[in-house]
């Protein structure tokens, strides 16, 4: 019978997990003694006052003393982050989702880290005020229109001529040109072959999308380029 050999854990590694152990501890708010949560994670009490420095200089609000006992005396903080465009629509996609399928705790810490986003991005003047995952729309409307973001963007790339039902009943034809992000709504700019004008379409008001036969090719005055000259 082959022997299979387990592979020994790095010393990083287990103290990566002691790490996240201790904050899962001390995020109860209670105090904890270093000689107890020694004791639950089979070191040394000296190696746990290592670990609060350690925690304490990466940002963890840590306080307590040796001898007492230690918690953290706020929620964990994070440093400082810089998205991208695409990372804010996703970030904003999962806020939507969590927002309009959840209740209680969920949806309330939603709300809470909406908020949080909200204050911290630049000002923008088509923006309305309110959260920033729960901004303009009822969730409801907004999960309507998440589910068509993917469809969208393969036709944008591929030139397929659409077909949308919007919520009021109307039906559009269209060459759909760009899939963007404005004032923190989803909107889709196309060639309106219907009205045979450009338009742009905000995407939670699209009640179903349904391919037309056929790719378009570029023509002048129907282009992308042709909108964003004028």
């Amino acid at each position: 019978m082959e022997n299979h050999r387990l592979m020994p854990t790095s010393p990083v590694s287990k103290r990566s997990s002691r790490l996240y152990s201790l904050v899962g501890t001390l995020k109860d708010g209670r105090l904890h003694r270093a000689e107890d949560l020694a004791r639950d994670l089979g070191v040394s009490v000296r190696t746990i006052y290592r670990d609060m420095d350690t925690l304490a200089a990466s940002g963890v609000p840590i306080e307590g003393e040796r001898g007492v006992g230690y918690r953290a005396n706020a929620a964990i903080s994070l440093p400082p982050l810089n998205l991208s465009k695409m990372e804010l629509e996703a970030l904003h996609i999962g806020l939507a989702v969590v927002g309009n399928g959840m209740e209680g705790d969920l949806r309330d810490a939603a709300e809470s880290l909406s908020a949080k986003i909200d204050a911290v991005l630049p000002e923008d003047a088509t923006a309305i005020e309110q959260g920033f995952g729960f901004a303009v729309y009822p969730f409801a409307n907004a999960a309507q229109g998440l589910r068509h973001l993917e469809p969208l963007r393969a036709a944008v790339r591929s030139r397929q001529k659409l077909s949308l039902q919007m919520s009021d009943g109307d039906t559009r034809d269209v060459r759909p040109l760009k899939l963007d992000y404005w004032g923190r709504v989803w909107s889709l700019l196309v060639w309106d072959e219907t009205a045979g004008d450009f338009a742009q379409i905000r995407v939670d008001r699209i009640a179903e999308v349904s391919l037309l036969p056929g790719l378009f090719v570029e023509e002048p005055g129907k282009r992308l380029e042709d909108y964003e000259n004028r």
